[in-house]
């Protein structure tokens, strides 16, 4: 038996409810920006950009933190432009902080109910064209709901 979503009312299954993307301030983000935008305008569905910040330190140490506030803001900055372009005038923006990028990503989607999550994957030649960026390929894996990866 297929389980349908809990809106789901009189033969109307709403596919799309809560975007959520994925940037690092790399040009493969830049296309999974406006491939989320456009299907959140689309969808009249929110539409939510992240930036994880990666936690470097050990226990003992300092934990840092790989971007400044600064610079987050400047790769929001970019995002959200990119965001308007698409047909998205005011996309939310998480900063996350985690380990690793892939855990904090599906963390966020699915303790905030987001249907659909859209990353990127770097521009790559030859074999390694086969395969899809271990953060995307990590989300993908580890994810509970409908993952797109754009290129």
């Amino acid at each position: 038996m297929q389980h349908l979503p809990k809106d789901w009312t009189e033969g109307e299954i709403k596919l799309i409810g809560k975007v959520l993307t994925t940037t690092d301030g790399m040009p493969h983000s830049d296309i999974a920006i406006q491939y989320a935008a456009q299907l959140a305008a689309k969808y009249g569905a929110p539409l939510t950009i992240c930036v994880v910040n990666i936690a470097h330190g050990g226990p003992r140490g300092p934990m840092i933190q790989h971007w400044s506030d600064q610079e987050i803001a400047g790769i929001f900055d970019h995002a959200a432009s990119i965001a308007r372009e698409n047909g998205v005038s005011e996309p939310k923006q998480v900063s996350l902080v985690s380990r690793e990028a892939a855990a904090g990503i599906v963390a966020y989607a699915e303790d905030n109910g987001y249907d659909q999550i859209v990353v990127g994957t770097g521009n790559k030649r030859g074999l390694s064209r086969l395969m899809i960026g271990s953060v995307a390929a990590d989300v993908v894996a580890r994810a509970h709901v409908t993952v797109t990866v754009a290129r």
